[in-house]
């Protein structure tokens, strides 16, 4: 991270019993905290002090080394300090910071890009100069974060919220009610890389290091390298916000973030329907009926082992390699282990019980195969083309939008995503007024576009 030093201040009566020497000139005084102590020379003791004491009858857990350690970022001397909040001690602390809070930092963490279950795995919470990583496995943080996150006059800025929205409804209960989306406001102001390390980087001169950014966030305990990187998602988001906020003013675009956030608050996790799987996979279309149920056969199969292992399906093995089985149809466990992208001691545990399921489709008379699923076509559920009248009123009403979009400096999608022009094509409104009622269409975009929308009519 540009421009700043990092150094861990830590109870002086833990560090004293974890045989931790503080820095020369450092006073191991009992409640305060160290001075000018480098992360670097803290860690190589640290770790040090871990080892030694994590033993049989020490009483120290490797779970309290993290969870009694402060980090401060120092930036231009301001410092930040950094908790972990494991305990219900430490979440009284994160009560009393929420309750004179009217603006605060949240981010949150899950762990779908590894495990088969996507639950939350931390929080981050920015409150003034002090940020906290709040640790659900070890603290249910719904009674401390709700009276704050559902009060409309609590600003909770954000980045990227649509999937925390769902999480945070899913995991907690909770929905929120002063929503600001710093990904949103960029992408009303025209940004495009609207990433939070670009937007830190191009806008405060903050670099994020991406070193964490697939890291299986379920495991425990976490690293003290992780909690940095996590806790660092909201430490400037307060500066980046502010700064947006002034220049959606000063464009007055400011109102239409604010209808994009209250819409994006209204948002609740829906658990996706009881869907045919094949419909998820592409590169089924030359697939025989006989082959379709067999990749169906180990799609399901793939699920069975993911959930039972708590990995991610892909992690299981890909999509491409379960449709080259199907295709394939191996009688032996010997050629499951020789497709690309199976993994060998996969197919020796699991493979037998693959090879049982394509046994069983191949048994079945051509009239009991159930092939690709009735209703859709065979490009995963793709809609069929428009008649002629409908493409051309789309093309010119594209036409008026991408003359806008390039004329006000935004994303084209952004603007009005094609979705809505289709909408539009299908069922042209006939006054101005009418295009609030158009599903998905905000006000602003009403107001903003309706009459060149018609005029393209």
């Amino acid at each position: 991270m540009r421009n700043q030093s990092l150094e861990v201040h830590s109870d002086a009566r833990w560090v004293q019993g974890a045989g931790v020497k503080p820095c020369p000139g450092a006073e191991a005084i009992p409640g305060k905290a160290w001075n000018s102590c480098s992360l670097f020379v803290y860690k190589a003791q640290f770790a040090a002090a871990s080892i030694g004491s994590l033993r049989p009858g020490s009483g120290l857990r490797e779970r309290d080394l993290i969870r009694h350690s402060i980090v401060r970022a120092e930036k231009h001397g301001s410092g930040m300090d950094i908790r972990y909040i494991a305990d219900n001690e430490g979440l009284e602390t994160v009560r009393s910071a929420l309750d004179s809070a009217n603006r605060i930092a949240l981010d949150c963490e899950a762990a779908g890009y590894h495990r088969y279950s996507d639950r939350l795995c931390l929080l981050q919470l920015t409150v003034g100069d002090s940020t906290f990583v709040l640790d659900p496995f070890e603290v249910d943080p719904e009674p401390v974060l709700r009276p704050a996150l559902e009060d409309p006059g609590v600003e909770v800025l954000m980045h990227g919220a649509d999937f925390d929205v769902r999480l945070l409804d899913r995991d907690l209960g909770i929905g929120l009610a002063g929503l600001f989306d710093t990904q949103i406001a960029a992408s009303l102001l025209g940004v495009n890389a609207l990433g939070l390390s670009s937007l830190l980087e191009d806008r405060l001169g903050v670099e994020l290091s991406k070193k964490y950014q697939k890291a299986d966030w379920a495991q425990r305990p976490l690293p003290e390298p992780m909690l940095q990187y996590a806790a660092l998602d909201t430490a400037h988001l307060h500066e980046l916000a502010a700064q947006l906020r002034d220049q959606l003013e000063s464009l007055d675009r400011l109102e239409w973030a604010k209808e994009e956030f209250r819409e994006l608050q209204k948002v609740r996790f829906d658990p996706s329907p009881e869907d045919d799987p094949v419909l998820r996979v592409k590169k089924t279309r030359d697939l025989s009926p006989r082959e379709i149920d067999r990749l169906r056969e180990a799609l399901f199969w793939r699920d069975r082992i993911g959930r039972e292992q708590d990995r991610a399906l892909f992690r299981v093995v890909g999509d491409d390699t379960l449709v080259a089985a199907a295709r394939l149809n191996p009688t032996r466990v010997a050629e499951l282990e020789d497709l690309q992208g199976m993994n060998t001691a996969l197919a020796r545990e699991w493979g037998a019980d693959l090879i049982d399921r394509f046994r069983r489709v191949d048994h079945l008379p051509d009239s009991e195969l159930e092939g690709y699923p009735a209703g859709t076509s065979e490009e995963n559920g793709s809609r069929g083309r428009s008649s002629p009248e409908v493409e051309e009123r789309f093309r010119s009403l594209k036409k008026v939008r991408n003359e806008r979009a390039t004329e006000m400096g935004i994303d084209r999608g952004t603007l009005l995503p094609n979705a809505i022009l289709q909408k539009i094509a299908e069922v042209p409104p006939e006054s101005p007024g009418a295009f609030d009622t158009i599903d998905g269409m905000r006000r602003w975009q009403a107001r903003l576009l309706a009459e060149d929308l018609l005029g393209a009519l």
